[in-house]
Parts: structure tokens; sequence; C-alpha cells
């Protein structure tokens, strides 16, 4: 998923400011040569002057004294190592030094994008998520099905462990078919069954390649738009317009812990249809089933929700005690 403009320009700068930063560095690292070496300055310009005269033999196809010329730059450079060395400095010490060699901080090698700047452009869309440091720890490499039945459920025709292996494999088929449909899940359970951990583990996997994320709990959600409805800024509006409804994926965590009123309500359901319209995905977690979001929001809400989300109802003991007491299936 190729990055926003905005984002793509954050990331220009930075490597504009880094290509700056190297050059001041370097004048100043020649600035201090210089002055405990000053015979540094002369062999320095010698060596700007045989440069260019050798470039114009080789312009002019004197290949002799191009190489002449050639052999007594070697011979200065040899001279520059040596005063150097002498004083405790690198041979390199002069020269410009780049954070990515590869690519000399320019972000791209031969008009591909540099692997530093693919790294780069990952950390943006963490920073920018809301969950860089959580992620961490909840991803589908520290998920563990120990803390969910093996008894058989007669419900579910199964055990909710072997229920829960075929809910991950199903939020890995979202994560393997979403730069196609970008499609929406609602996460529905009781408190601490694995809603916000399997919200966390898709947001990682997406961001990774490059999909920008957002998690907002329903409260947090709500205040974003409650600031931008009570400013009067243009910009505070086209901005909730790119942060909410232009994220790749949006995470609304934790629906109906907020304090539910008519204003939530429309912006709810303002936030869910403009994302559908958009084709951008979004992840719903929540403890109500559809009925409760019908009932306590709206039937457009619910017909929204029940029309174009993939439902999933998680299912067994809150894990968060379990981890507390040490408990665990086996």
């Amino acid at each position: 998923m190729p990055l926003k403009n905005s984002q793509y320009d954050m990331l220009m700068r930075e490597y504009n400011r880094r290509q700056l930063n190297n050059f001041h560095q370097q004048q100043k690292q020649i600035e201090h040569a210089y002055q405990i070496a000053p015979e540094l300055k002369q062999i320095a310009e010698k060596l700007s002057a045989l440069s260019a005269q050798r470039a114009r033999y080789l312009i002019n196809g004197n290949s002799e004294q191009a190489d002449l010329m050639r052999s007594q730059i070697s011979s200065l450079k040899q001279q520059r190592f040596t005063i150097l060395s002498e004083h405790g400095l690198p041979s390199d010490y002069m020269d410009l030094h780049y954070q990515c060699p590869d690519c000399k901080d320019t972000g791209y090698i031969s008009n591909k994008k540099c692997h530093c700047f693919q790294q780069a452009a990952v950390d943006l869309l963490y920073d920018q998520s809301n969950l860089k440091d959580i992620l961490q720890r909840e991803n589908f490499n520290t998920f563990s099905f120990r803390y969910y039945s093996t008894e058989y459920n007669s419900s579910l025709k199964r055990s909710i462990r072997d229920y829960m292996k075929d809910v991950v494999n199903r939020c890995k088929t979202y994560i393997s078919t979403f730069e196609k449909q970008h499609g929406n899940l609602l996460f529905t359970g009781n408190t601490g069954v694995g809603k916000t951990f399997l919200s966390n583990c898709i947001a990682k996997e997406l961001i990774e390649h490059t999909n920008s994320v957002v998690y907002l709990t329903a409260t947090e959600l709500f205040e974003v738009f409650s600031r931008s409805s009570f400013s009067y800024s243009e910009e505070a509006h086209e901005d909730i317009d790119h942060y909410i409804l232009e994220s790749d994926l949006l995470i609304i965590d934790d629906l109906g812990t907020e304090r539910t009123n008519s204003f939530t309500v429309s912006k709810l359901f303002y936030c869910i249809n403009e994302r559908l319209n958009r084709c951008k995905g979004t992840i719903i977690s929540t403890n109500l089933s559809p009925g409760d979001i019908r009932d306590m929001y709206s039937e457009r809400i619910a017909s929204r929700i029940l029309s174009n989300y993939d439902i999933i109802a998680l299912f067994g003991n809150d894990i968060r005690i379990q981890k507390k007491f040490g408990h665990y299936q086996t």
C-alpha cells in the first residue's frame, strides 16, 4: 500500500535533514583537521586541482596524462592518510559519512526505495498508529492457545481452543486479502477473551506491509470527533478526515464503554458509513452482541455492520485473570 503524500513528504524531509546534517558534520571535522594539521588544507587544494585537471584529460582522450594525474592523486591521498593517522584520526575523517551508505541518505538506490526507506516507512506508521509499544508484546508470535479450553463445547461442536485456531486462520486470511478487499471485522465476546489482542495481531502484520493503521478506543474516537466539531478551523476538520477516515485500517476498541448519546450515535454512523464508502478497512471490538448494538445505537448502524462486517464471536474465560493467577488450560 503506497504511503499518503503527507507521509511520503515527512520521510523525504527527514532524508533532507540527514543530508544537511551529514554535510555540516563533514565541514566541522574538516575544520578540526585543518586546525591540528594545516598542511591538510594544502593537500586538499592540490587534490581538487589535480582531480579537475584529470577530468579534462579524460574528456579530451589524453589517457596517458590522466593516468599520471591519478598517480599523483593517489600519492597525495596517502600523505593525507599518514598525517591523519599521526594525529590519531581515521583515514576517512574528512569524508562525507552517511547513516545509510547504501543509498547515501537519499532513500533510493537506482530509482528504487532503499531498505532504509522501507524501514523508515514502517517506523512512521507504527508511530502514527498509537500501537508502537504494545505490538511488540501482542502479535501472532506471542498469541497462545493455552488459555482456551480443550473441553468439547456443544454449541460450537468442538472445543473453544479448536474454534480459536479457526478464528486465527480467519484473521490471517483477512490480512492476506486486505490489499484487495479492505474488509471489516467485528470481534464480540466477554471481557478478556482476546478481542483486542487479535486486533493488535492484525495491526502489526498490516503495518509491516506499510498499511496505515489507527487504533482508538471508542471513548478516544468520540473525543477526537468532539474536538473537531467544536473547532472553527477547517484544517482541524481535514486532519480528522485524514487521520480517522483515510487510514487503511481503523481499529475501534471497546465499543459500548463510552457514554452514549445522540452525538456519539451520529458520529459512529458517520465514521462507519464514510469508511465503507471510501473502501477502508475497520475492526471493531465490543462486549456487545449485534442485537445490543442495534438497541444501544440504531438500526442503521446495526444494519451497516451486519451487512458489511465479518462478525467473529470469541469465547472463553478472562485471560487477564488467568495470567494474573498463573492459570491456563492443559
